[in-house]
């Protein structure tokens, strides 16, 4: 152009100029689509990816993730997003609690919680600032050679810092560092609300690719790129893997349409490795070779190789555990349950978290029938605490519609459609107010997960669907609790022999249950252990022989309990200096629930007044009114508990 001065003529464009800007446009597009290109939004299918904030920079962060070159660091960064309605601050509250859990940091001390500006983070603060939020991000970051940091701290907050650049607001987070495996990793929780107190949204390009990127460069700047001998390295050793590699998703990427590749390579050293590769695929009957340097992959190799490398981590864990602990069992004896079809009795080896970013945890347990069993038990906030060395039982769990939902929508569509106590009392005049109760509890724990609704009066609204409404609350309890976990004692199986209480061992003698142990491992530990306890219980008169067996005399396990509770209440007496008041049938349970104690043969409950204690039967209910002031009257069938709750409110037995 010429440096002339021009002078532009405003306004609207006149129709001939809009016709040549349309007849332009037209030709531009025309011209793109000889060319190839991908046009306009039409081109283009709407997946939502692109909605929120960090769009822009996380479709520049992908491209480039897609061409990184070979000497950058690697980090894995996974996110989660979870919606705060119903039960959501409560699952904040346990996943703040659980990442903060001992024996995770170099030391073994609990986890450590800071921030942007702070090392020592108030995660009660945190949780009171997320307490009206929509929703909270959870993230965990992992670089590959994190454990070349000496404090993974800085690496976070530079992160972090870098975020609220791409996403253009200021973030509120916490954090903790962990050294318990393999690759020391952070948990981050971040509130889902920007700096101008609305919902923050992230574009699910930034989720997908940007934060992953961002990580990685921040570790190639910090410990440099990966050299020539580490790149080399790493391949050699993931030639041999029996899991999805590198080289895998590489060679995966040249496959034409008949699933047909090769190990060519303009580098030799690159072509040797993925010969090599092709041919340990080829032995695991994943890759055919079809000769002349072309290759067949099997069909479904990705997921194959992924779930093997699954497998391959539980056996090393379970090889690693056992080891530990001096427990040899054979590779046959050794059991990965990934669905459990029957019942599994054993002492508990260990429980450890499978998956930290959906916190599910898993069971190794030293069974009675000689084998060492893998389980996943689900959520951590779904199931009890299960101690190591415990003696438990693991049972499958099913999703099926419960009896006590069908006569809840019997009852209401009755009284239009709503349900209470007495309701239930006038449409089955045989039913026990007891067993009408029970029905709430059940109304209670559907409203808790936001199936349910109870009226100011004290009844419950109950929808025409709420059969359906039941079924779709199992099948989510079942994703997060497949398995029910009953702990048989928390006492080793030595002390069992001569516990003066009952124990599991009693209802096995006494033919209540009936025990398959084999004579192998765990199994050979329980079958001397019921030698010996029924040895001891004819010593003691509780018990006659018969044959090659006992016969427990009438009144034996009520005469077992009593001796225990008695013997605990002493040494409580002498530890509190209170007096012990015995709980009997119709009397009122009243005061502060200070603790659970742990006996050979039963939990009980610690209820304490001023001046006196009450000892009753444990119940997982309780868990969450530990510290708090409890009542309750002993019935035949157990206690009716009053949680907090105002005069008339429902029981809880």
């Amino acid at each position: 152009m010429s440096e002339d001065e021009f002078t532009p003529r405003l306004g609207k464009p006149g129709a001939k100029d809009a016709k040549r800007l349309v007849k332009y446009g037209g030709r531009v597009l025309a011209a793109a689509r000889l060319a190839g290109s991908k046009t306009g939004v039409l081109s283009r299918r709407f997946d939502g990816s692109r909605i929120g904030r960090g769009a822009g920079i996380g479709r520049l962060l992908s491209s480039r993730d897609r061409f990184a070159g070979a000497r950058a660091r690697r980090a894995m960064v996974k996110v989660r997003l979870v919606r705060m309605a119903v039960t959501g601050l409560a699952a904040a509250r346990a996943h703040l609690r659980y990442i903060q859990r001992d024996g995770v940091t170099r030391d073994g001390n609990p986890g450590e919680l800071y921030g942007r500006d702070i090392d020592a983070a108030d995660g009660k603060a945190f949780l009171d600032r997320c307490a009206g939020d929509r929703h909270h991000f959870r993230f965990i970051v992992s670089a590959e050679d994190g454990a070349e940091y000496p404090d993974l701290k800085p690496y976070v907050r530079r992160l972090m810092a870098q975020a609220e650049h791409d996403l253009s607001t200021r973030l509120d987070w916490v954090a903790v560092d962990h050294f318990n495996t393999d690759n020391p990793h952070t948990h981050i929780m971040l509130r889902g609300i920007d700096d101008q107190g609305q919902n923050l949204v992230i574009a699910r390009e930034y989720i997908a690719h940007g934060l992953r990127e961002r990580a990685a460069e921040l570790a190639t700047l910090d410990l440099g790129p990966r050299t020539d001998r580490e790149i080399q390295d790493r391949l050699r050793h993931d030639v041999e893997q029996e899991r999805l590699t590198a080289i895998d998703r590489r060679l995966l990427s040249r496959m034409d349409a008949d699933r047909i590749t090769g190990p060519a390579h303009n580098d030799p050293f690159q072509q040797a490795v993925a010969t090599g590769r092709l041919r340990k695929l080829s032995a695991m009957g994943l890759a055919e070779d079809l000769g002349s340097g072309r290759w067949r992959l099997a069909d479904g190799l990705e997921e194959t190789l992924r779930r093997m490398g699954e497998r391959g981590d539980i056996i090393r864990l379970m090889q690693r555990e056992l080891t530990a602990r001096r427990l040899e069992r054979a590779q046959a004896d050794r059991v990965i349950e990934g669905e459990l079809r029957e019942q599994v009795i054993g002492r508990v080896v260990r429980r450890g978290s499978s998956d930290e970013h959906r916190d599910r945890h898993y069971l190794i347990v030293d069974g009675i029938d000689g084998r060492a069993h893998y389980l996943d038990i689900g959520r951590a906030i779904a199931t009890e605490a299960t101690p190591e060395g415990a003696i438990v039982r693991v049972a499958p769990r099913t999703a099926d519609v419960r009896e006590v939902d069908r006569t809840i929508a019997s009852v209401a569509a009755s009284h239009d459609g709503r349900y209470s106590v007495a309701h239930h009392l006038e449409h089955d005049p045989r039913a026990s107010r007891a067993f009408a109760e029970a029905h709430v509890r059940r109304l209670e724990a559907l409203r808790r997960a936001g199936f349910s609704e109870r009226l100011p009066d004290g009844s419950w609204a109950i929808r025409e669907n709420h059969v359906e409404q039941a079924a779709a609350y199992e099948a989510r309890q079942l994703r997060d609790r497949p398995v029910a976990i009953e702990t048989l004692s928390t006492a080793p199986i030595e002390r069992l022999a001569s516990a003066d209480g009952p124990t599991w061992l009693d209802r096995t003698l006494a033919g209540e249950e009936r025990l398959v142990a084999r004579d192998a491992g765990f199994g050979r530990e329980v079958r001397d252990a019921l030698a010996a306890r029924r040895q001891w219980l004819v010593e003691q008169g509780l018990a006659d022989e018969v044959g090659n067996g006992v016969s427990l005399k009438q009144g034996a396990m009520a005469l077992l309990q009593r001796r225990e509770l008695l013997r605990i209440a002493r040494e409580l007496t002498d530890e509190l200096g209170k007096t012990h008041v015995e709980a009997v049938r119709g009397a009122r349970i009243e005061g502060r629930l200070t603790r659970q104690i742990e006996a050979a043969g039963e939990r009980y409950a610690l209820v304490e007044r001023s001046r006196e204690f009450t000892l009753v039967r444990w119940r997982p209910v309780l868990e969450r009114q530990l510290g708090k002031p409890v009542a309750g009257i002993l019935r035949s069938d157990g206690i009716n508990w009053r949680f907090g709750r105002a005069r008339g409110g429902p029981d809880i037995s």
